[in-house]
């Protein structure tokens, strides 16, 4: 029973041990303050990828409440996420809003298995290259899909491809709209403005505004405007007819398993996607508190929240970087305040979802554009010329797979750009010397009766060549081959060996091994190697040595 209890246990349950009112009070405040922070994010990123803002604020309530409750991080925030933005809209352009619940679910499924079986360590294996990559592509793409908004063109349907978009934005031009262009400028404006005056408020009796985020404010300033000035922009009520003012229910999607069968590669995306984001989120909160989440508890936490969401109505859930430091400095301690910040966007969305028909798109649209920019990590690319020429390759080409043609090929190429990088390394770094007769005085005199080589790094099929070439240089009686410093043998490596075996009986050549030890005499026992031998298997070699002048 301890067992299935510790495979599953949110850090919740050790987060309320020595809980008092002081924790809950700092707790209260920090999940109230992301919750205002989250508010026009959620409706933000709904919008952009082709959903109705209530979408974004179902996900943030009913996944980041799941996500606080069961997940291994004390502090980290779930929510929609900018980097799903691309991903999501894609999906519903192809395949409808039935199947992207569907590719949610199936994604919340996987999720929990990998936490389930223990592979959140696994994602830490993915290169940085790859995750720089897509990474600063979605940003790109982000900006790119909010053109429409910033400008107010009248644009009935986006297209989800490159250039498509670019086409679209381009035939569309002349319809933009003046008072949308300067209303989402003095947005931007806005909240740039007010994060660089919030940093000098911080240490000024002050301090409590310059927790509010700028967000909030070019959207109540935005929205004022809109409504006291009558601007001609579109709105949340004029095109979507305002939001909600309760929860949904159950809804069950009437989708075509046809159609579901192809959702596999969105699947393994947005499944790929949420633990990466959230994970690194995850670290990136462990290094501000000093604290080690649970990476595998963290997905299991995703994928329940995955799982449930897009049946009331939301879309893919993660791990938010911006809500979570923003409850980190407001003071947040345990999980308790991603609850708070849950039930806060509950209570907006229960009073006040009649004021959100007044929030105008283009204001929205440049906080998004604010957001994009943030995400990316635009100084990686002046620093290519640091890295070698596969790293920047790799980068490179995933951004430019992301931007132009799809996420999913994009990551795929990073890694198998990356594994064939990673392979040619570790083979470079394998090699095989011949043994200085300067330090092994027994081999003195004896060039023409016994012939010794060292191997060195991991002996796996990337580096077999060098078996091969010792098979052909062979040309005395008598061939030692010290395996001391190789310190990983796969089966590639051992098919070499014995293969090598084989050609010594062949021309009669006494071959012996030497120094096998750990992983590489545990595959040796496995294969049978050691029983093809011709001999016992040497300690070292001078042992070797020794037995091959006994033989001469």
């Amino acid at each position: 029973m301890k067992w299935h209890f510790d495979l599953f246990r949110p850090r919740l349950l050790d987060s309320l041990q020595g809980y008092n009112r002081q924790l809950f009070t700092q707790d209260v405040g920090a999940g109230i303050t992301v919750g205002v922070v989250a508010l026009p994010l959620a409706m933000a990123f709904a919008i952009a990828s082709g959903l109705k803002p209530e979408a974004g604020l179902f996900t943030a309530i009913i996944a980041g409440f799941l996500i606080s409750a069961l997940g291994g991080s004390r502090v980290q925030i779930g929510g929609p996420a900018g980097a799903f933005i691309v991903i999501v809209y894609g999906i519903v352009e192809r395949y409808g809003l039935a199947n992207l619940i569907l590719a949610t679910a199936m994604s919340g499924v996987l999720l929990f298995l990998m936490g389930l079986f223990r592979l959140g360590t696994l994602i830490r294996f993915i290169p940085v290259a790859v995750v720089i990559g897509f990474t600063n592509g979605i940003a790109v793409l982000i900006m790119l899909t909010q053109i429409k908004d910033l400008l107010g063109l009248k644009v009935v349907s986006m297209p989800a491809d490159f250039f498509g978009i670019l086409n679209t934005l381009w035939q569309n031009l002349h319809t933009a709209n003046l008072a949308a262009l300067l209303l989402s400028l003095a947005s931007l404006s806005l909240v740039v403005g007010w994060l660089r005056m919030s940093r000098r408020l911080a240490h000024t009796p002050l301090k409590a505004i310059s927790i509010v985020p700028g967000s909030i404010i070019a959207l109540v300033f935005a929205t004022l405007a809109t409504w006291l000035l009558s601007l001609p922009v579109e709105t949340i009520g004029s095109k979507f007819g305002g939001i909600p003012s309760a929860m949904p229910g159950l809804v069950w999607p009437d989708f075509s398993w046809d159609s579901a069968r192809f959702l596999l590669m969105p699947t393994l995306t947005l499944t790929l996607l949420g633990a990466i984001e959230s994970l690194l989120c995850a670290r990136i909160a462990d290094g501000m508190i000093g604290d080690r989440h649970n990476p595998n508890q963290e997905l299991m936490a995703q994928g329940v929240a995955n799982f449930v969401t897009p049946f009331f109505g939301g879309m893919p859930a993660t791990g938010t970087i911006a809500r979570t430091v923003t409850n980190i400095k407001s003071g947040g301690t345990t999980p308790i305040s991603g609850m708070v910040h849950a039930l806060t966007l509950l209570a907006v969305v229960l009073v006040a979802a009649p004021l959100a028909g007044h929030i105008p798109l283009a204001a929205l649209a440049a906080i998004l554009m604010f957001v994009a920019w943030n995400m990316g990590e635009w100084r990686e690319f002046l620093h290519l010329r640091q890295y070698r020429m596969p790293y920047r390759i790799t980068l490179l080409a995933v951004f430019f797979l992301t931007v132009v043609f799809d996420l999913t090929v994009a990551v795929e190429v990073g890694l198998i750009a990356a594994c064939l990088t990673f392979i040619y390394r570790i083979s470079s770094l394998s090699r095989c010397e011949a043994v200085s007769r300067l330090d092994h005085p027994g081999l003195a005199g004896q060039d023409g009766a016994i012939q010794a080589w060292r191997l060195y790094g991991a002996l796996f099929f990337g580096a077999v060549k060098l078996i091969e070439d010792i098979e052909d240089k062979i040309s005395t009686p008598v061939l030692l081959v010290d395996l001391k410093n190789v310190i990983y043998i796969d089966s590639s490596g051992a098919d070499a060996l014995m293969n090598l075996i084989d050609t010594c009986r062949r021309k009669e050549v006494t071959l012996i091994v030497c120094g096998l030890q750990h992983q590489p005499l545990d595959i040796a026992r496995r294969s049978g190697l050691l029983n093809h031998l011709q001999g016992p298997l040497e300690s070292d070699l001078p042992a070797a040595i020794q037995r091959a002048l006994s033989l001469s």
